[in-house]
């Protein structure tokens, strides 16, 4: 019997995902079916791939070597595919991107409909994560991530830079003052992030320095929700512009000690891995959603 692409991919996913669990939930089956489809592969192989107890997983000698053998076939038909729609012009398959939930509801979510409607054979699947993932664990083509990066194994694209202000409602405002200098934000309810720390030094000028690391008065883990705690009147919060643009032109959040920010940005990059040439689906995505940031990055 011959070894099939679909035991192949079923293979590598639950080494990527580091379970056979993680890696029914990446393939949309069952765990019963992964299990089978390994044991499958291992009598067609006449070998034992994965030494498998009930708390891990190791891979045996002849599982290494048929990993490495396994990714460079799927690599290959992947590529294979990719040439086919490109020589057709139809770039099809599917899209597995990740980001923050904030970037995501707010910058592109909005742009859907127009790139499926370019692009009506890519499948677009939506993930978010407030936090930055590993790629092949989570079975991702492509992630974007705000702020410096830090990991040198990924091929990273700028897609450009979002302003950072200072927001309150006028309703807090109203009823708190407005803050007239930097120093008297410490007598102002401060909305700040569980995690990372590093986004509660706000960067602001003062006398002090070019930033200020704030405690929080109200903390939460996700952009959306200090969003939305500003826009429910509970303090002042440093937020990205391509989340806030519509807030601030409606007048529901209000600049505070817009001098002090003046020039804070935040990079935005899209990272992927890139073995040979790039996926067209990826390459496609990428090109329509830095065509589109251009025009909302810099409210």
């Amino acid at each position: 019997m011959k070894v099939q692409s679909d035991e192949l991919r079923t293979f590598t996913t639950v080494i990527d995902s580091g379970s056979i669990t993680a890696a029914a939930d990446q393939l949309g089956l069952t765990a019963s079916a992964v299990s089978r489809t390994l044991a499958r592969l291992e009598e067609k192989l006449g070998t034992t791939l994965l030494n498998r107890t009930t708390r891990r997983m190791k891979l045996t000698e002849e599982g290494q070597f048929f990993l490495d053998s396994a990714r460079h076939i799927l690599a290959q038909m992947e590529d294979l595919e990719e040439r086919l729609a490109l020589r057709q012009q139809r770039p099809s398959g599917r899209l597995r991107i990740n980001a923050a939930s904030p970037f995501m509801l707010h910058a592109v979510v909005p742009h859907v409909d127009a790139f499926r409607e370019l692009y009506p054979e890519i499948e677009l699947q939506l993930n978010t994560n407030d936090l930055n993932i590993d790629l092949l664990e989570q079975s991702t083509d492509v992630a974007i991530r705000i702020g410096a990066l830090s990991d040198s194994s990924l091929h990273a694209r700028s897609l450009g830079s979002s302003c950072l202000n200072l927001l309150a409602s006028p309703a807090y405002l109203e009823r708190h003052g407005t803050p007239k200098s930097v120093e008297a934000l410490a007598g102002h309810s401060l909305l700040g992030f569980t995690q990372p720390e590093s986004l509660n030094t706000w960067p602001l000028r003062h006398a002090g320095g070019a930033s200020l690391e704030i405690t929080p008065t109200l903390s939460a883990s996700s952009g959306e929700t200090l969003r939305q705690l500003a826009l429910a009147d509970q303090g002042i919060a440093c937020l990205a512009g391509y989340m806030t643009c519509r807030d601030v032109a409606a007048g529901r959040l209000v600049k505070v000690l817009p001098q002090a920010m003046r020039g804070a940005r935040q990079p935005i990059h899209a990272v992927y891995y890139r073995n040979s040439q790039l996926a067209l689906r990826i390459q496609c995505f990428l090109d329509f959603i830095q065509e589109r940031l251009a025009a909302t990055l810099d409210a």
